[in-house]
């Protein structure tokens, strides 16, 4: 199995697990979340170490291990992207399950087992990317929108669409239903490095907000921002940011 068909085989699994959890009817929707989140990191993790153990591991859920720092190929993971959402039963939820090679986001699933019928975006796999409509769209989070990102929509003139998880809001671009994914609130090297991977794969620009590049299985796994859009908007998106940052 290649690693882009493993990566793709266990976000699909993990994310059933995590269906089958929540159909369970035992948890609240508080407790769910943490049986979801152990449930699939335990899967995950022992599938990976099962069949990929000569490689580095980061998990969201797992104590960190500084051995991978050594690694040239690491697996980052996030069992549940998106805890809060899945614990309501949404749908803007996702697993992810990547591999970083020198640091790149090489190999990346992400499934969106909310969705009816549950779907996998792969990198492996791009397909095309709609053509934006007019006005442009931009996803943002549904509690605590980041103030740049308003700021640029509304220089841009774009519509808001609130979502969930960062899974979700970077394959909401990918599937045509936004434009830009612009974030600035603080995140995890585990909360972009998958969706960045399948971003790329498809053809779209992704970046820190200052234009700089996402680097992965870092001593600091602190990542706090994150610019995925078609690469045609970057210049103007990047553009608005510094004169947000510089006002």
């Amino acid at each position: 199995m290649s690693d882009a068909d493993l990566a793709a085989h266990l976000a699909e699994i993990a994310g059933r697990i995590l269906v089958d959890v929540r159909e369970s009817g035992i948890f609240s929707p508080k407790a769910l979340g943490k049986a979801g989140d152990q449930t699939a990191n335990q899967f995950l993790c022992h599938a990976l170490r099962e069949v990929r153990g000569e490689d580095g591991l980061l998990s969201e859920e797992e104590k960190d291990n500084a051995d991978r720092l050594a690694k040239s190929r690491v697996w980052i993971v996030d069992p549940v992207d998106g805890t809060r959402e899945y614990g309501e039963a949404r749908s803007d939820w996702a697993v992810h399950v990547g591999m970083a090679i020198d640091g790149e986001a090489v190999v990346g699933a992400v499934a969106l087992p909310g969705l009816a019928g549950g779907i996998v975006l792969r990198s492996d796999q791009p397909h095309d990317v709609p053509p934006p409509p007019a006005p442009l769209r931009m996803v943002v989070s549904r509690t605590r929108p980041a103030k740049e990102a308003l700021a640029v929509a509304q220089a841009l003139g774009a519509e808001l669409v609130p979502m969930g998880s960062a899974g979700a809001k970077a394959m909401a671009v990918i599937l045509g239903q936004a434009d830009i994914y612009l974030h600035s609130g603080g995140q995890y090297e585990w909360d972009s490095m998958a969706p960045v991977a399948v971003a790329l794969a498809h053809g779209l620009h992704c970046s820190r907000i200052d234009g700089s590049p996402l680097i992965y299985n870092q001593s600091d796994v602190y990542l706090p921002d994150l610019l995925i859009c078609r690469k045609e908007h970057a210049a103007t998106v990047l553009s608005l940011i510094a004169e947000q940052v510089a006002a």
